[in-house]
């Protein structure tokens, strides 16, 4: 085992069996016509299966690649082009579907003799996000997907990236094309250190992150991520058949995904169980498993104990809520009823005062996340993690009177008070002195964006003349800051720790929104092609770019293989990256990423506001 990830474990291997024959969810057609058919702009979910084709017709061996795993064996498919093997929409848990709807999931309980098919990916986890804008979904939808080099032989022991897609925990699926792994895998391929990706599906929304009493009775809590936990079991016992090695798996996310890849570090308040030896997350992490700002409190037992009497009251369960019943009455009758009717049901919820979040359980979410970073109760392993300039872009605006921006100190002050996360008048005065109404330390920069935010600049009207005051204070209350933490607390015990700040303005997005949250998404995946960015939600963030984007792109996605094969994020070029205070000589150090060129900085940027945030975490994320 590389240095780097050194330690001693106990392993809990968990029994797998089988699941039914996966419904055909896409017709794939080897010949020249499904080319044609799909460049078109409607087959962009399948683009990530084909990525290859963008640029030349695979040939298809005559025999197609097969692995056997404990539950049976699977055929997948051979991509030529990049000499890679696809086995998708494999299952790890049996379908949540009826009375398995709402509860824990449940391992494949059953195996078979012939070879079953792993050539599609699988229908999206429900959801309610533009994410899922011409996508299918399904309520049965726990299945992950594995690309594996096809050059490497199956008894090989590679690492192993297993990415948790985001979206809020409300949207996404491992079959968006933009989170098309056969780059990086390549990447790894020609810097002579090959790995396997795996990515995966959980469940969202209430039906992956439903709480109330009903759920925390019955131990049905934070069902998305023990989908995740389960998935990670799966792996755990059964990439090996694909050539992986189950002691070096790293976990990797953004946002949500991120987020998610926090959870999993945290989770059982820490406890380890061998599941995986490195974390990555891009703009998310331990510190903060929710967004914080629309559902104050919601890790206690208050808001998600609204949702659920929400839920309830929208269905023909709602009878049931002006009754002497048992608190498990009503969550047995949401699980007989049919799809077509939970499903109205939540949208009508997660319209209202959803969506759903995770939780404080006493279980897998065992304490307050600043909580269990400050005793060091967590998985102690290497971890690189970062965010991107101007995340707050993307949660700064609207804050305003009736939903319009901010433009007076009044009104920056009713925000504070609204989000219900530092009361007091002390706080409130305290944080509008160290977020003042100065646009040259705001987000985004001048250097960024030059206009400043006056009555005569016409995009004041739209998002208010403190915006940028706004942005700097959303962004680092949702982000940065909980970066920092997180940086801060694997400093404190020790471990290896990478932060970086992604600063690039891409195509399609504008200045005024800079270098905002989603964007390095395409250059970790070295998706230069834009793959699956041709929706009605996004554009191919390297149209009309320079070279210097495509350079940047290859230095980040390598540096990532670095990180998953050595522990270590160096790539074949750029500057080396420090551990974030390794040295204590010179402090604590990020990598910025930018297409003129990556540096080091000190991790100092609004060192005064971030370190009050932190200082007061469990003011700020819970109650």
């Amino acid at each position: 085992m590389d240095g780097a990830f050194s330690r001693k474990v106990q392993i809990h291997d968990v029994s797998a069996v089988t699941h039914p024959a996966l419904p055909i969810k896409f017709l794939i057609l080897l010949t020249v016509t499904s080319l044609i058919m799909f460049l078109h702009r409607d087959l962009i979910p399948v683009l990530s299966l084909w990525a290859p084709l963008v640029s030349a017709i695979p040939t298809i061996r005559s025999t197609a690649p097969s692995v056997t795993v404990k539950n049976g064996s699977y055929t997948g498919l051979h991509n030529s082009y990049y000499n890679q093997d696809f086995f998708l929409g494999i299952p790890y848990a049996q379908p949540p579907i009826n009375d398995l709807r709402f509860r824990v999931p449940q391992s494949l309980n059953e195996s078979w003799t012939t070879s079953k098919s792993a050539t599609e990916y699988p229908p999206f986890c429900v959801g309610y996000g533009s994410d899922d804008f011409e996508q299918e979904t399904d309520e049965d939808c726990l299945y992950l997907n594995v690309i594996r080099p096809s050059s490497v032989p199956l008894n090989a022991s590679l690492p192993v990236a297993f990415w948790i897609h985001g979206g809020g925990f409300f949207e996404g699926g491992s079959g968006d094309a933009r989170y098309n792994l056969s780059f990086i895998v390549q990447n790894s391929v020609d810097m002579g250190t090959p790995m396997i990706g795996v990515s995966i599906q959980y469940r969202l929304s209430a039906w992956g992150f439903l709480g109330g009493s009903e759920m925390l009775e019955t131990g049905n809590t934070n069902l998305g991520f023990r989908d995740q936990r389960l998935a990670l079991q799966w792996v755990h016992e059964n990439i090996g058949s694909f050539g992986g090695d189950k002691e070096k798996v790293t976990i990797w996310g953004e946002s949500a995904g991120a987020a998610s890849v926090g959870a999993q570090v945290l989770a059982y308040n820490g406890r380890d169980d061998g599941l995986f030896r490195a974390a990555i997350s891009e703009s998310g992490g331990p510190a903060v498993l929710f967004f914080p700002t629309d559902y104050p409190g919601v890790y206690n037992s208050t808001t998600p104990q609204k949702l659920f009497t929400s839920v309830v009251a929208n269905t023909t369960c709602a009878y049931l809520l002006g009754l002497n019943t048992t608190s498990t009455d009503s969550l047995e009758c949401l699980r007989k009823l049919p799809f077509s009717e939970m499903n109205a049901a939540l949208n009508t919820t997660a319209g209202g005062i959803g969506p759903f979040f995770p939780y404080i359980d006493n279980d897998f979410i065992a304490d307050y996340p600043s909580k269990q970073l400050s005793s060091g109760n967590f998985v102690r392993v290497p971890y690189l993690i970062g965010t991107n300039t101007d995340e707050g872009t993307a949660f700064g605006s609207g804050y305003g009177p009736n939903g319009t921006g901010v433009n007076s100190d009044s009104e920056f002050s009713d925000v504070l008070n609204s989000t219900g996360l530092l009361t007091g008048s002390d706080a409130n005065l305290e944080i509008q002195k160290l977020y003042p109404n100065d646009q040259s330390v705001g987000i985004p920069s001048l250097e960024m964006y030059p206009e400043l935010y006056t009555p005569e600049n016409p995009l004041s009207a739209k998002v208010g003349l403190q915006y940028r005051r706004v942005c700097a204070y959303m962004g680092d209350l949702v982000m940065q800051a909980p970066r920092r933490l997180t940086a801060h607390s694997w400093t404190k015990f020790g471990v290896p720790v990478y932060t970086y700040r992604f600063d690039v303005l891409v195509n399609g997005v504008p200045a005024s929104t800079g270098a905002t949250h989603f964007q390095e998404v395409a250059f970790v995946f070295n998706n230069t092609q834009g793959l699956g960015y041709d929706t009605l939600v996004a554009v191919d963030p390297f149209a009309n770019k320079t070279q210097n984007y495509f350079d940047l792109a290859q230095e980040m996605s390598q540096r990532w293989v670095g990180f998953i094969v050595h522990g270590v994020p160096n790539g074949e070029t750029g500057v080396s990256w420090p551990n974030y205070a390794g040295n204590t000589t010179e402090g604590e150090k990020n990598l910025v990423f930018n297409v003129t060129g990556s540096y080091t900085e000190d991790d100092t940027y609004r060192k005064e506001g971030i370190a009050y945030i932190n200082e007061h975490a469990l003011d700020v994320y819970g109650i």
